[in-house]
């Protein structure tokens, strides 16, 4: 680990000594390195913006039975759109948990809504996407978005916020399901609308055992820098690395968790539920919550993107004739939610007194910190 971080900051010295980062286009980066404790790279990127989507914006009303929430459509023609299927489902199922109440996911819960300019001051952005979940009286209504393909490693982040009424979770995590409890693999964010405004739930799941032994060094429950309530748009964002996971909230470190960091490809997903259960809560009958996003980025690995690199890490930089990672990109250094920024270019000629450096100390980089495990 100590060698890892030894050579990421060597990497990163290097890469400061040269010109300030510049717009790029994303179809020409090679890869993406990201900033914080442990810089990692990733080979591709998604963006999905919900700021500017006047002609999407529907507030379905909330429908009062299980077989309805469960059986209803899209709420826009954006959630049935090439490019939000290409990537995402929306969830409609329901199930019973344990003695609580019947919890069903919607897709009607999923829709994209415009800014209250009366009442919502602290909204910079025309429309956003909301995750609805609400209590009735023999069930509670909630919301899903699963990502159809599995990520290997993942730098996950959105503009968020959850506003509404206690007994509420909502949350940004990355999911593989398994037979055993033990074996499942999940890292979570986690908002309690119940819980302190200024608290988010970190974790590396699973928390406990099938016996009912928790596992403390599975979770963190940690505050927001400067204690501000996450009622208010931050950026959320979470690291899987090789070794550990990270979490931020607008660019502030907030936990990091070792223990039990997933080993094999996940699912992304986000939502908002409910269950009555002692741990999220029991709302109030009609009462509701939401997450809101503005926008959401993904840096990631798949496992292709991954045999390829470890393929290219067994060869000599003198030897290697594939062009590997020539153009290194971040999506840490704009100030603009959605652009990308060139780091340095391998193949860029203006470059060549440094570039030889660089080269070697990236590619070491990427064999022990993206590749080892």
């Amino acid at each position: 680990m100590a060698t890892r971080l030894a050579l990421a900051a060597i990497m990163l010295t290097i890469v400061g000594a040269k010109d300030e980062p510049q717009p790029f286009n994303q179809s020409d980066c090679g890869c993406y390195l990201i900033n914080g404790s442990v810089p990692t790279y990733y080979a591709q990127r998604m963006f999905f913006d919900f700021r500017d989507l006047e002609a999407s914006v529907n507030v379905p009303d909330p429908l009062d039975s299980v077989a309805a929430n469960s059986n209803a459509s899209a709420s826009s023609d954006y959630f049935e759109s090439e490019d939000f299927l290409d990537v995402w489902d929306l969830q409609g199922w329901s199930r019973q948990v344990g003695r609580t109440i019947t919890m069903v996911y919607s897709p009607s819960n999923v829709y994209i809504e415009a800014k209250d300019d009366d009442e919502d001051d602290d909204a910079t952005s025309d429309t956003f996407l909301t995750m609805r979940t609400k209590r009735f009286p023999k069930f509670q209504s909630a919301a899903e978005i699963r990502s159809n393909s599995d990520y290997f490693y993942v730098s996950l982040r959105m503009l968020a916020r959850t506003i509404g009424a206690p007994g509420a979770v909502t949350a940004m995590f990355t999911y593989r399901d398994a037979k055993e409890l033990a074996n499942v693999q999940e890292s979570d964010i986690e908002i309690l609308t119940e819980g302190p405004r200024n608290k988010i739930q970190y974790t590396n799941q699973p928390s406990y055992s099938d016996d009912g032994d928790d596992f403390p060094e599975a979770t963190r429950n940690a505050s927001t820098p400067g204690n501000r309530p996450w009622s208010e748009w931050m950026v959320h964002r979470m690291d899987w690395t090789p070794d550990m996971v990270l979490w931020y909230v607008d660019g502030a470190e907030t936990a990091k968790i070792e223990f039990q960091t997933p080993t094999d490809p996940c699912r992304v997903i986000f939502n908002a539920w409910g269950n009555g259960g002692s741990w999220s809560g029991n709302m109030s009958v009609h009462d509701e919550a939401y997450l809101q996003i503005q926008w959401i980025e993904m840096i990631y690995n798949t496992t292709d993107d991954v045999e390829a690199s470890r393929k290219r890490s067994a060869l000599s930089v003198r030897d290697d004739d594939d062009e590997g990672c020539a153009a290194v990109c971040s999506i840490d250094d704009s100030a603009e939610a959605g652009e990308v920024m060139l780091l340095w270019d391998n193949g860029a000629p203006r470059m060549a007194g440094w570039v030889g450096a660089t080269w070697a100390v990236s590619f070491a980089a990427v064999a022990l910190i993206v590749l080892a495990w």
